[in-house]
């Protein structure tokens, strides 16, 4: 009898140790699905941010210009919203990356009531210490849907996405010490929006997105399934050796959350969907797109694929970002099955499951 209780005990335990483990991220305080996210170091602390996005209406008058914080190693988990990204109106697909013990956030679109949408150059810095914004330089291209990493804890390089009425080849180059801005070696490749990636060392990353159907019928764009590396050249920053990578596990994606470790030296890769759609879910071609449940790595030392999950719990789509942690893959916000805008912050285990 006291062996049966002792086994009780130990399952009860072990459940409550799982759920404060699962729970060790509160949800967003609100549904947010396109928001962009990016980590920073302060005063010893990591904080996590998520910026701007739609809510559950998936609407014009859905977009947020909100912003919230969390400390990853405070006890709490719950997330603190910070003061509102400048802007009479709130915007999409915009790229944040932390450096310098600030938030960066570039570029992303506005839409107007009667579906319409402006691409922007406005690049807004965040300052955790102050809980204020300040404008930085603008970007010389307009872009919405760009891929953005960090190179050497300074310049910020911004690649592809969409500008006004086409995806572009241009990297750009910001450095966030002197506030300026350069142009790089452009990708060779299909030029491509909602494509995924990062900056892991002296490596570019990105993979997929979509581009404008050569066929000119409908859909009007169509998944890309093109992956590249870039190597950054260690003594000129702008010179780019760009390298066709083999395809990913998985099939074509778009809006894949996507995040690189300096640790790890691997850039991760979880959701998106293969039907790339407009902001409110649904496809180019009519039909609702639905979140893929791979989740994947690029491993930089080796230039190989590592397929993680190719079954991801809970699997979710429209991410501009995620956050690598020691013990996993942060997604926050999103979208789940059936379109559904979710408040949802899941942490996904970044290593295979053993067979």
């Amino acid at each position: 009898m006291k062996k049966c209780l002792g086994v009780i005990l130990l399952i009860v335990l072990g459940g409550f140790l799982f759920a404060a483990d699962q729970s060790r991220f509160e949800p967003l305080p609100v549904p947010m699905s396109n928001n962009a996210v990016a980590s920073v170091k302060s005063r010893g602390s990591l904080l996590l941010y998520s910026m701007m996005g739609m809510g559950p209406k998936k609407t014009w008058d859905a977009i947020s210009n909100s912003g919230y914080m969390l400390d990853s190693e405070a006890d709490t988990g719950k997330w603190a919203e910070v003061r509102a990204v400048p802007g009479t109106v709130g915007r999409l697909a915009a790229t944040a990356v932390g450096a310098r013990e600030h938030i960066f956030l570039f570029g992303g679109y506005v839409v107007d009531a009667q579906g319409g949408e402006t691409t922007l150059r406005d690049v807004n810095a965040y300052e955790p210490l102050t809980d204020r914004w300040f404008r930085a330089e603008d970007v010389p291209v307009a872009v919405g849907d760009s891929v953005g990493g960090l190179y050497r804890e300074r310049y910020i390089y911004l690649v592809g996405g969409w500008s006004k009425t086409d995806a572009v080849r241009d990297v750009q180059v910001y450095d966030s010490e002197k506030n300026t801005w350069a142009q790089a070696t452009p990708i060779p490749g299909t030029p491509v929006f909602g494509h995924a990636g990062s900056v892991v060392g002296d490596t570019i990353v990105y993979v997929d997105g979509a581009y404008k159907n050569p066929a000119g019928a409908q859909p009007k764009y169509v998944a890309s399934d093109e992956c590249w590396m870039g190597k950054i050249d260690h003594h000129d920053r702008l010179k780019i050796q760009w390298t066709k990578l083999p395809s990913h596990p998985g099939t074509a994606r778009y809006r894949i959350a996507a995040g690189g470790s300096e640790k790890d030296q691997k850039i991760y890769f979880s959701g998106g969907t293969d039907n790339p759609y407009n902001y409110n879910g649904i496809g180019y071609n009519g039909v609702p797109a639905e979140p893929s449940p791979m989740t994947f790595a690029l491993n930089v030392r080796t230039g190989k694929w590592e397929t993680i999950n190719e079954h991801t719990p809970q699997p979710s789509m429209d991410h501009r970002g995620l956050v690598v942690l020691p013990e996993g893959l942060l997604l926050v916000g999103g979208m789940e099955k059936g379109q559904q805008v979710t408040s949802r912050v899941a942490l996904v285990p970044k290593t295979a499951k053993a067979k």
